[in-house]
C-alpha cells in the first residue's frame, strides 16, 4: 500500500491514482544518475594488504589496466542491489518515477505494456532495475553479440543483440519488442539508427563493468581520491579493490569501490556507498563468471507461438533511444539542461514538462491540477525550501537530491540539499 491511503470510494480511488501518475511526472528520474556525475583523479597507492597476496600496483596502474581490459568474451551471473531509499508506491506507482513512464511503460495506462507500448520495450523495463535486488544471467560474445536476462521467481525478461537484430522478451505477458540495424528498412519501408538500435537498453547499467565505465569515464586530478585497498575474491576470481572517494564536500557519495580482475582489467563488483552511511545505494557484481566464448545458440531468438511483437516505429510502439520514453537527449539539451560545476557536485539544471511548478489541488482535472489527496501525498515526499530563487521542494533519496521550484525549474544532482539551494540561488 502506498504510504498515503486515506479511505475512499472507488471513483475517488481512480482520481486519486490518476493525480499521482500526473505529479509523479514532475519528479526527476532518480536513478544512478549521480555516478555518471563523478570526475576521477589519479592518487597512487599500493595494495600492500589482503587475501589473495597479489603483486603490488598502484591506483593509476590498476584504472589502466581496466581501460586496457580488452574482454569481449564472457558469461554468468551478477546479482545487483540498488537502495535509494525510495517509498514503496506498488506496481501501479513504481514506473511513474521512472523515464518510460507516461509514455506507455508500465503503470501508465492500465497494464504491464499499457495503451501506447510493448511491455517488453527495454526504455521502461530496465529502469526496473534502479531499486530492489535483482539476478541477471549475461553473455557477450564481441560487440554485435550480447545477451542479458533478468531473472524473477516465475518469470524472465531478455535482451537480445545479434547482429542487425535486437530483441526483448518478456515472459510474464508474452510480448516481444523487435528493432532493425540502420541500412535495413521494416516493413513500412522505415529506416532505423543504426545507434539507437545497438545502444536498445544500454542507458541503465547493468553490469559491474557499465557501472565501473561511467564511474571513470572522466579524470580529474583533483577532485578524487583514488587508492588500490587491498584484494579480494570475487566470483572464484583473485581481483583488487579499487576506491575512489570525493575530496570536496556537498557530495552524497561516500566511496565507491570496484572489485577490478587481476587477470582481464575486467570489473568483477562495483558499490557506491552513501555519505550518509549505512548499506550501499548500489551493489552489483558477479557471483559466477566464465571467460570463455558462450555457445552461439545463447543468441538465438525466435518468437513463441502466439507472443504479441511490437516492431520499433509501429505506431503503438516506442522508439527507445535514450530511455527516456523515446525522446532524444540532444533534443533534451537544446531545450535547456544546464550543467552546473563539474565532479562530484556536478547538479543539472532543466525545466519541468510545461514550464511549470509542482502540480495544485487548486481547480480539477482540466487545468492539470491535481487532487487534494493527491497534492497531500507528493508533499509528505519532500522538504519546503526558500531562498533567494523563490520557494519550492526538495525530493530527497540516499544518492540522488532534486529541488523542483515553484516556477517550474529543476535541480539535480548527487549533492545535498543545501548545495541545490545554493545553486538555484545563484542562477536566480
Amino acid at each position: 500500500m502506498a504510504p498515503y491511503e486515506p479511505e475512499q470510494d472507488t471513483n475517488e480511488a481512480d482520481e486519486l491514482s490518476a493525480g499521482r501518475r500526473k505529479a509523479a511526472r514532475y519528479v526527476v528520474p532518480l536513478a544512478v544518475a549521480g555516478v555518471a556525475a563523478a570526475t576521477i583523479g589519479l592518487v597512487p597507492a599500493l595494495a600492500t594488504s589482503g587475501d589473495p597476496d597479489l603483486p603490488d600496483v598502484t591506483a593509476q596502474e590498476l584504472i589502466e589496466k581496466i581501460a586496457a581490459s580488452d574482454t569481449e568474451q564472457l558469461s554468468g551471473t551478477v546479482k545487483i542491489s540498488t537502495d535509494l531509499g525510495l517509498p514503496s508506491f506498488g506496481s501501479g506507482m513504481t514506473g511513474g518515477f521512472a523515464p518510460g513512464a507516461g509514455a506507455g511503460g508500465a503503470g501508465e495506462d492500465g497494464g504491464e505494456g499499457g495503451k501506447g507500448g510493448s511491455a517488453a520495450d527495454p526504455s521502461a523495463k530496465l529502469m526496473e532495475l534502479a531499486s530492489g535486488t535483482h539476478t541477471l544471467r549475461v553473455a557477450a560474445d564481441g560487440p554485435d553479440k550480447q545477451k542479458l536476462s533478468v531473472l524473477d521467481d516465475a518469470a524472465e525478461y531478455s535482451l537480445i543483440h545479434n547482429g542487425d537484430d535486437v530483441w526483448a522478451y518478456d515472459s510474464a505477458s508474452n510480448e516481444a519488442y523487435h528493432s532493425k540495424d540502420a541500412g535495413k528498412g521494416d516493413k513500412h519501408g522505415k529506416q532505423h539508427d543504426r545507434e539507437g538500435a545497438k545502444d536498445l537498453g544500454k542507458e541503465v547499467p547493468s553490469t559491474p563493468k557499465e557501472f565501473a565505465e561511467q564511474a571513470l569515464k572522466a579524470a580529474d586530478k583533483s577532485a578524487t581520491s583514488v587508492k588500490v585497498d587491498g584484494s579480494a575474491q570475487v566470483a572464484g576470481r583473485d581481483a583488487y579493490r579499487l576506491v575512489l572517494k570525493p575530496k570536496e564536500s556537498g557530495s552524497t557519495v561516500g566511496q565507491i569501490t570496484i572489485a577490478v580482475d587481476a587477470k582481464t582489467g575486467t570489473p568483477l563488483k562495483f558499490t557506491l556507498s552513501p555519505a550518509g552511511g549505512g548499506s550501499a545505494v548500489v551493489d552489483a557484481g558477479f557471483t559466477k563468471v566464465d571467460f570463455g566464448k558462450p555457445a552461439a545458440s545463447t543468441f538465438d531468438f525466435r518468437p513463441p507461438k502466439g507472443t504479441k511483437v511490437t516492431e520499433e516505429g509501429d505506431a503503438n510502439g516506442r522508439h527507445g533511444k535514450d530511455g527516456m520514453g523515446g525522446r532524444d537527449l540532444k533534443g533534451m539539451e537544446d531545450g535547456g539542461l544546464n550543467v552546473i560545476g563539474d565532479g562530484w557536485t556536478s547538479i543539472a539544471e532543466l525545466k519541468t514538462p510545461g514550464g511549470q511548478g509542482l502540480p495544485t489541488s487548486g481547480s480539477g482535472s482540466d487545468s492539470g491540477d491535481v487532487p487534494p489527496e493527491a497534492e497531500k501525498f507528493l508533499n509528505s515526499l519532500g522538504d519546503q525550501v526558500k531562498g533567494d530563487f523563490g520557494s519550492g521542494t526538495v525530493f530527497k533519496t540516499r544518492l540522488i537530491n532534486a529541488l523542483v521550484t515553484d516556477d517550474g525549474k529543476v535541480y539535480v544532482g548527487a549533492v545535498t540539499k543545501d548545495a541545490l539551494v545554493k545553486a538555484a540561488n545563484a542562477a536566480h
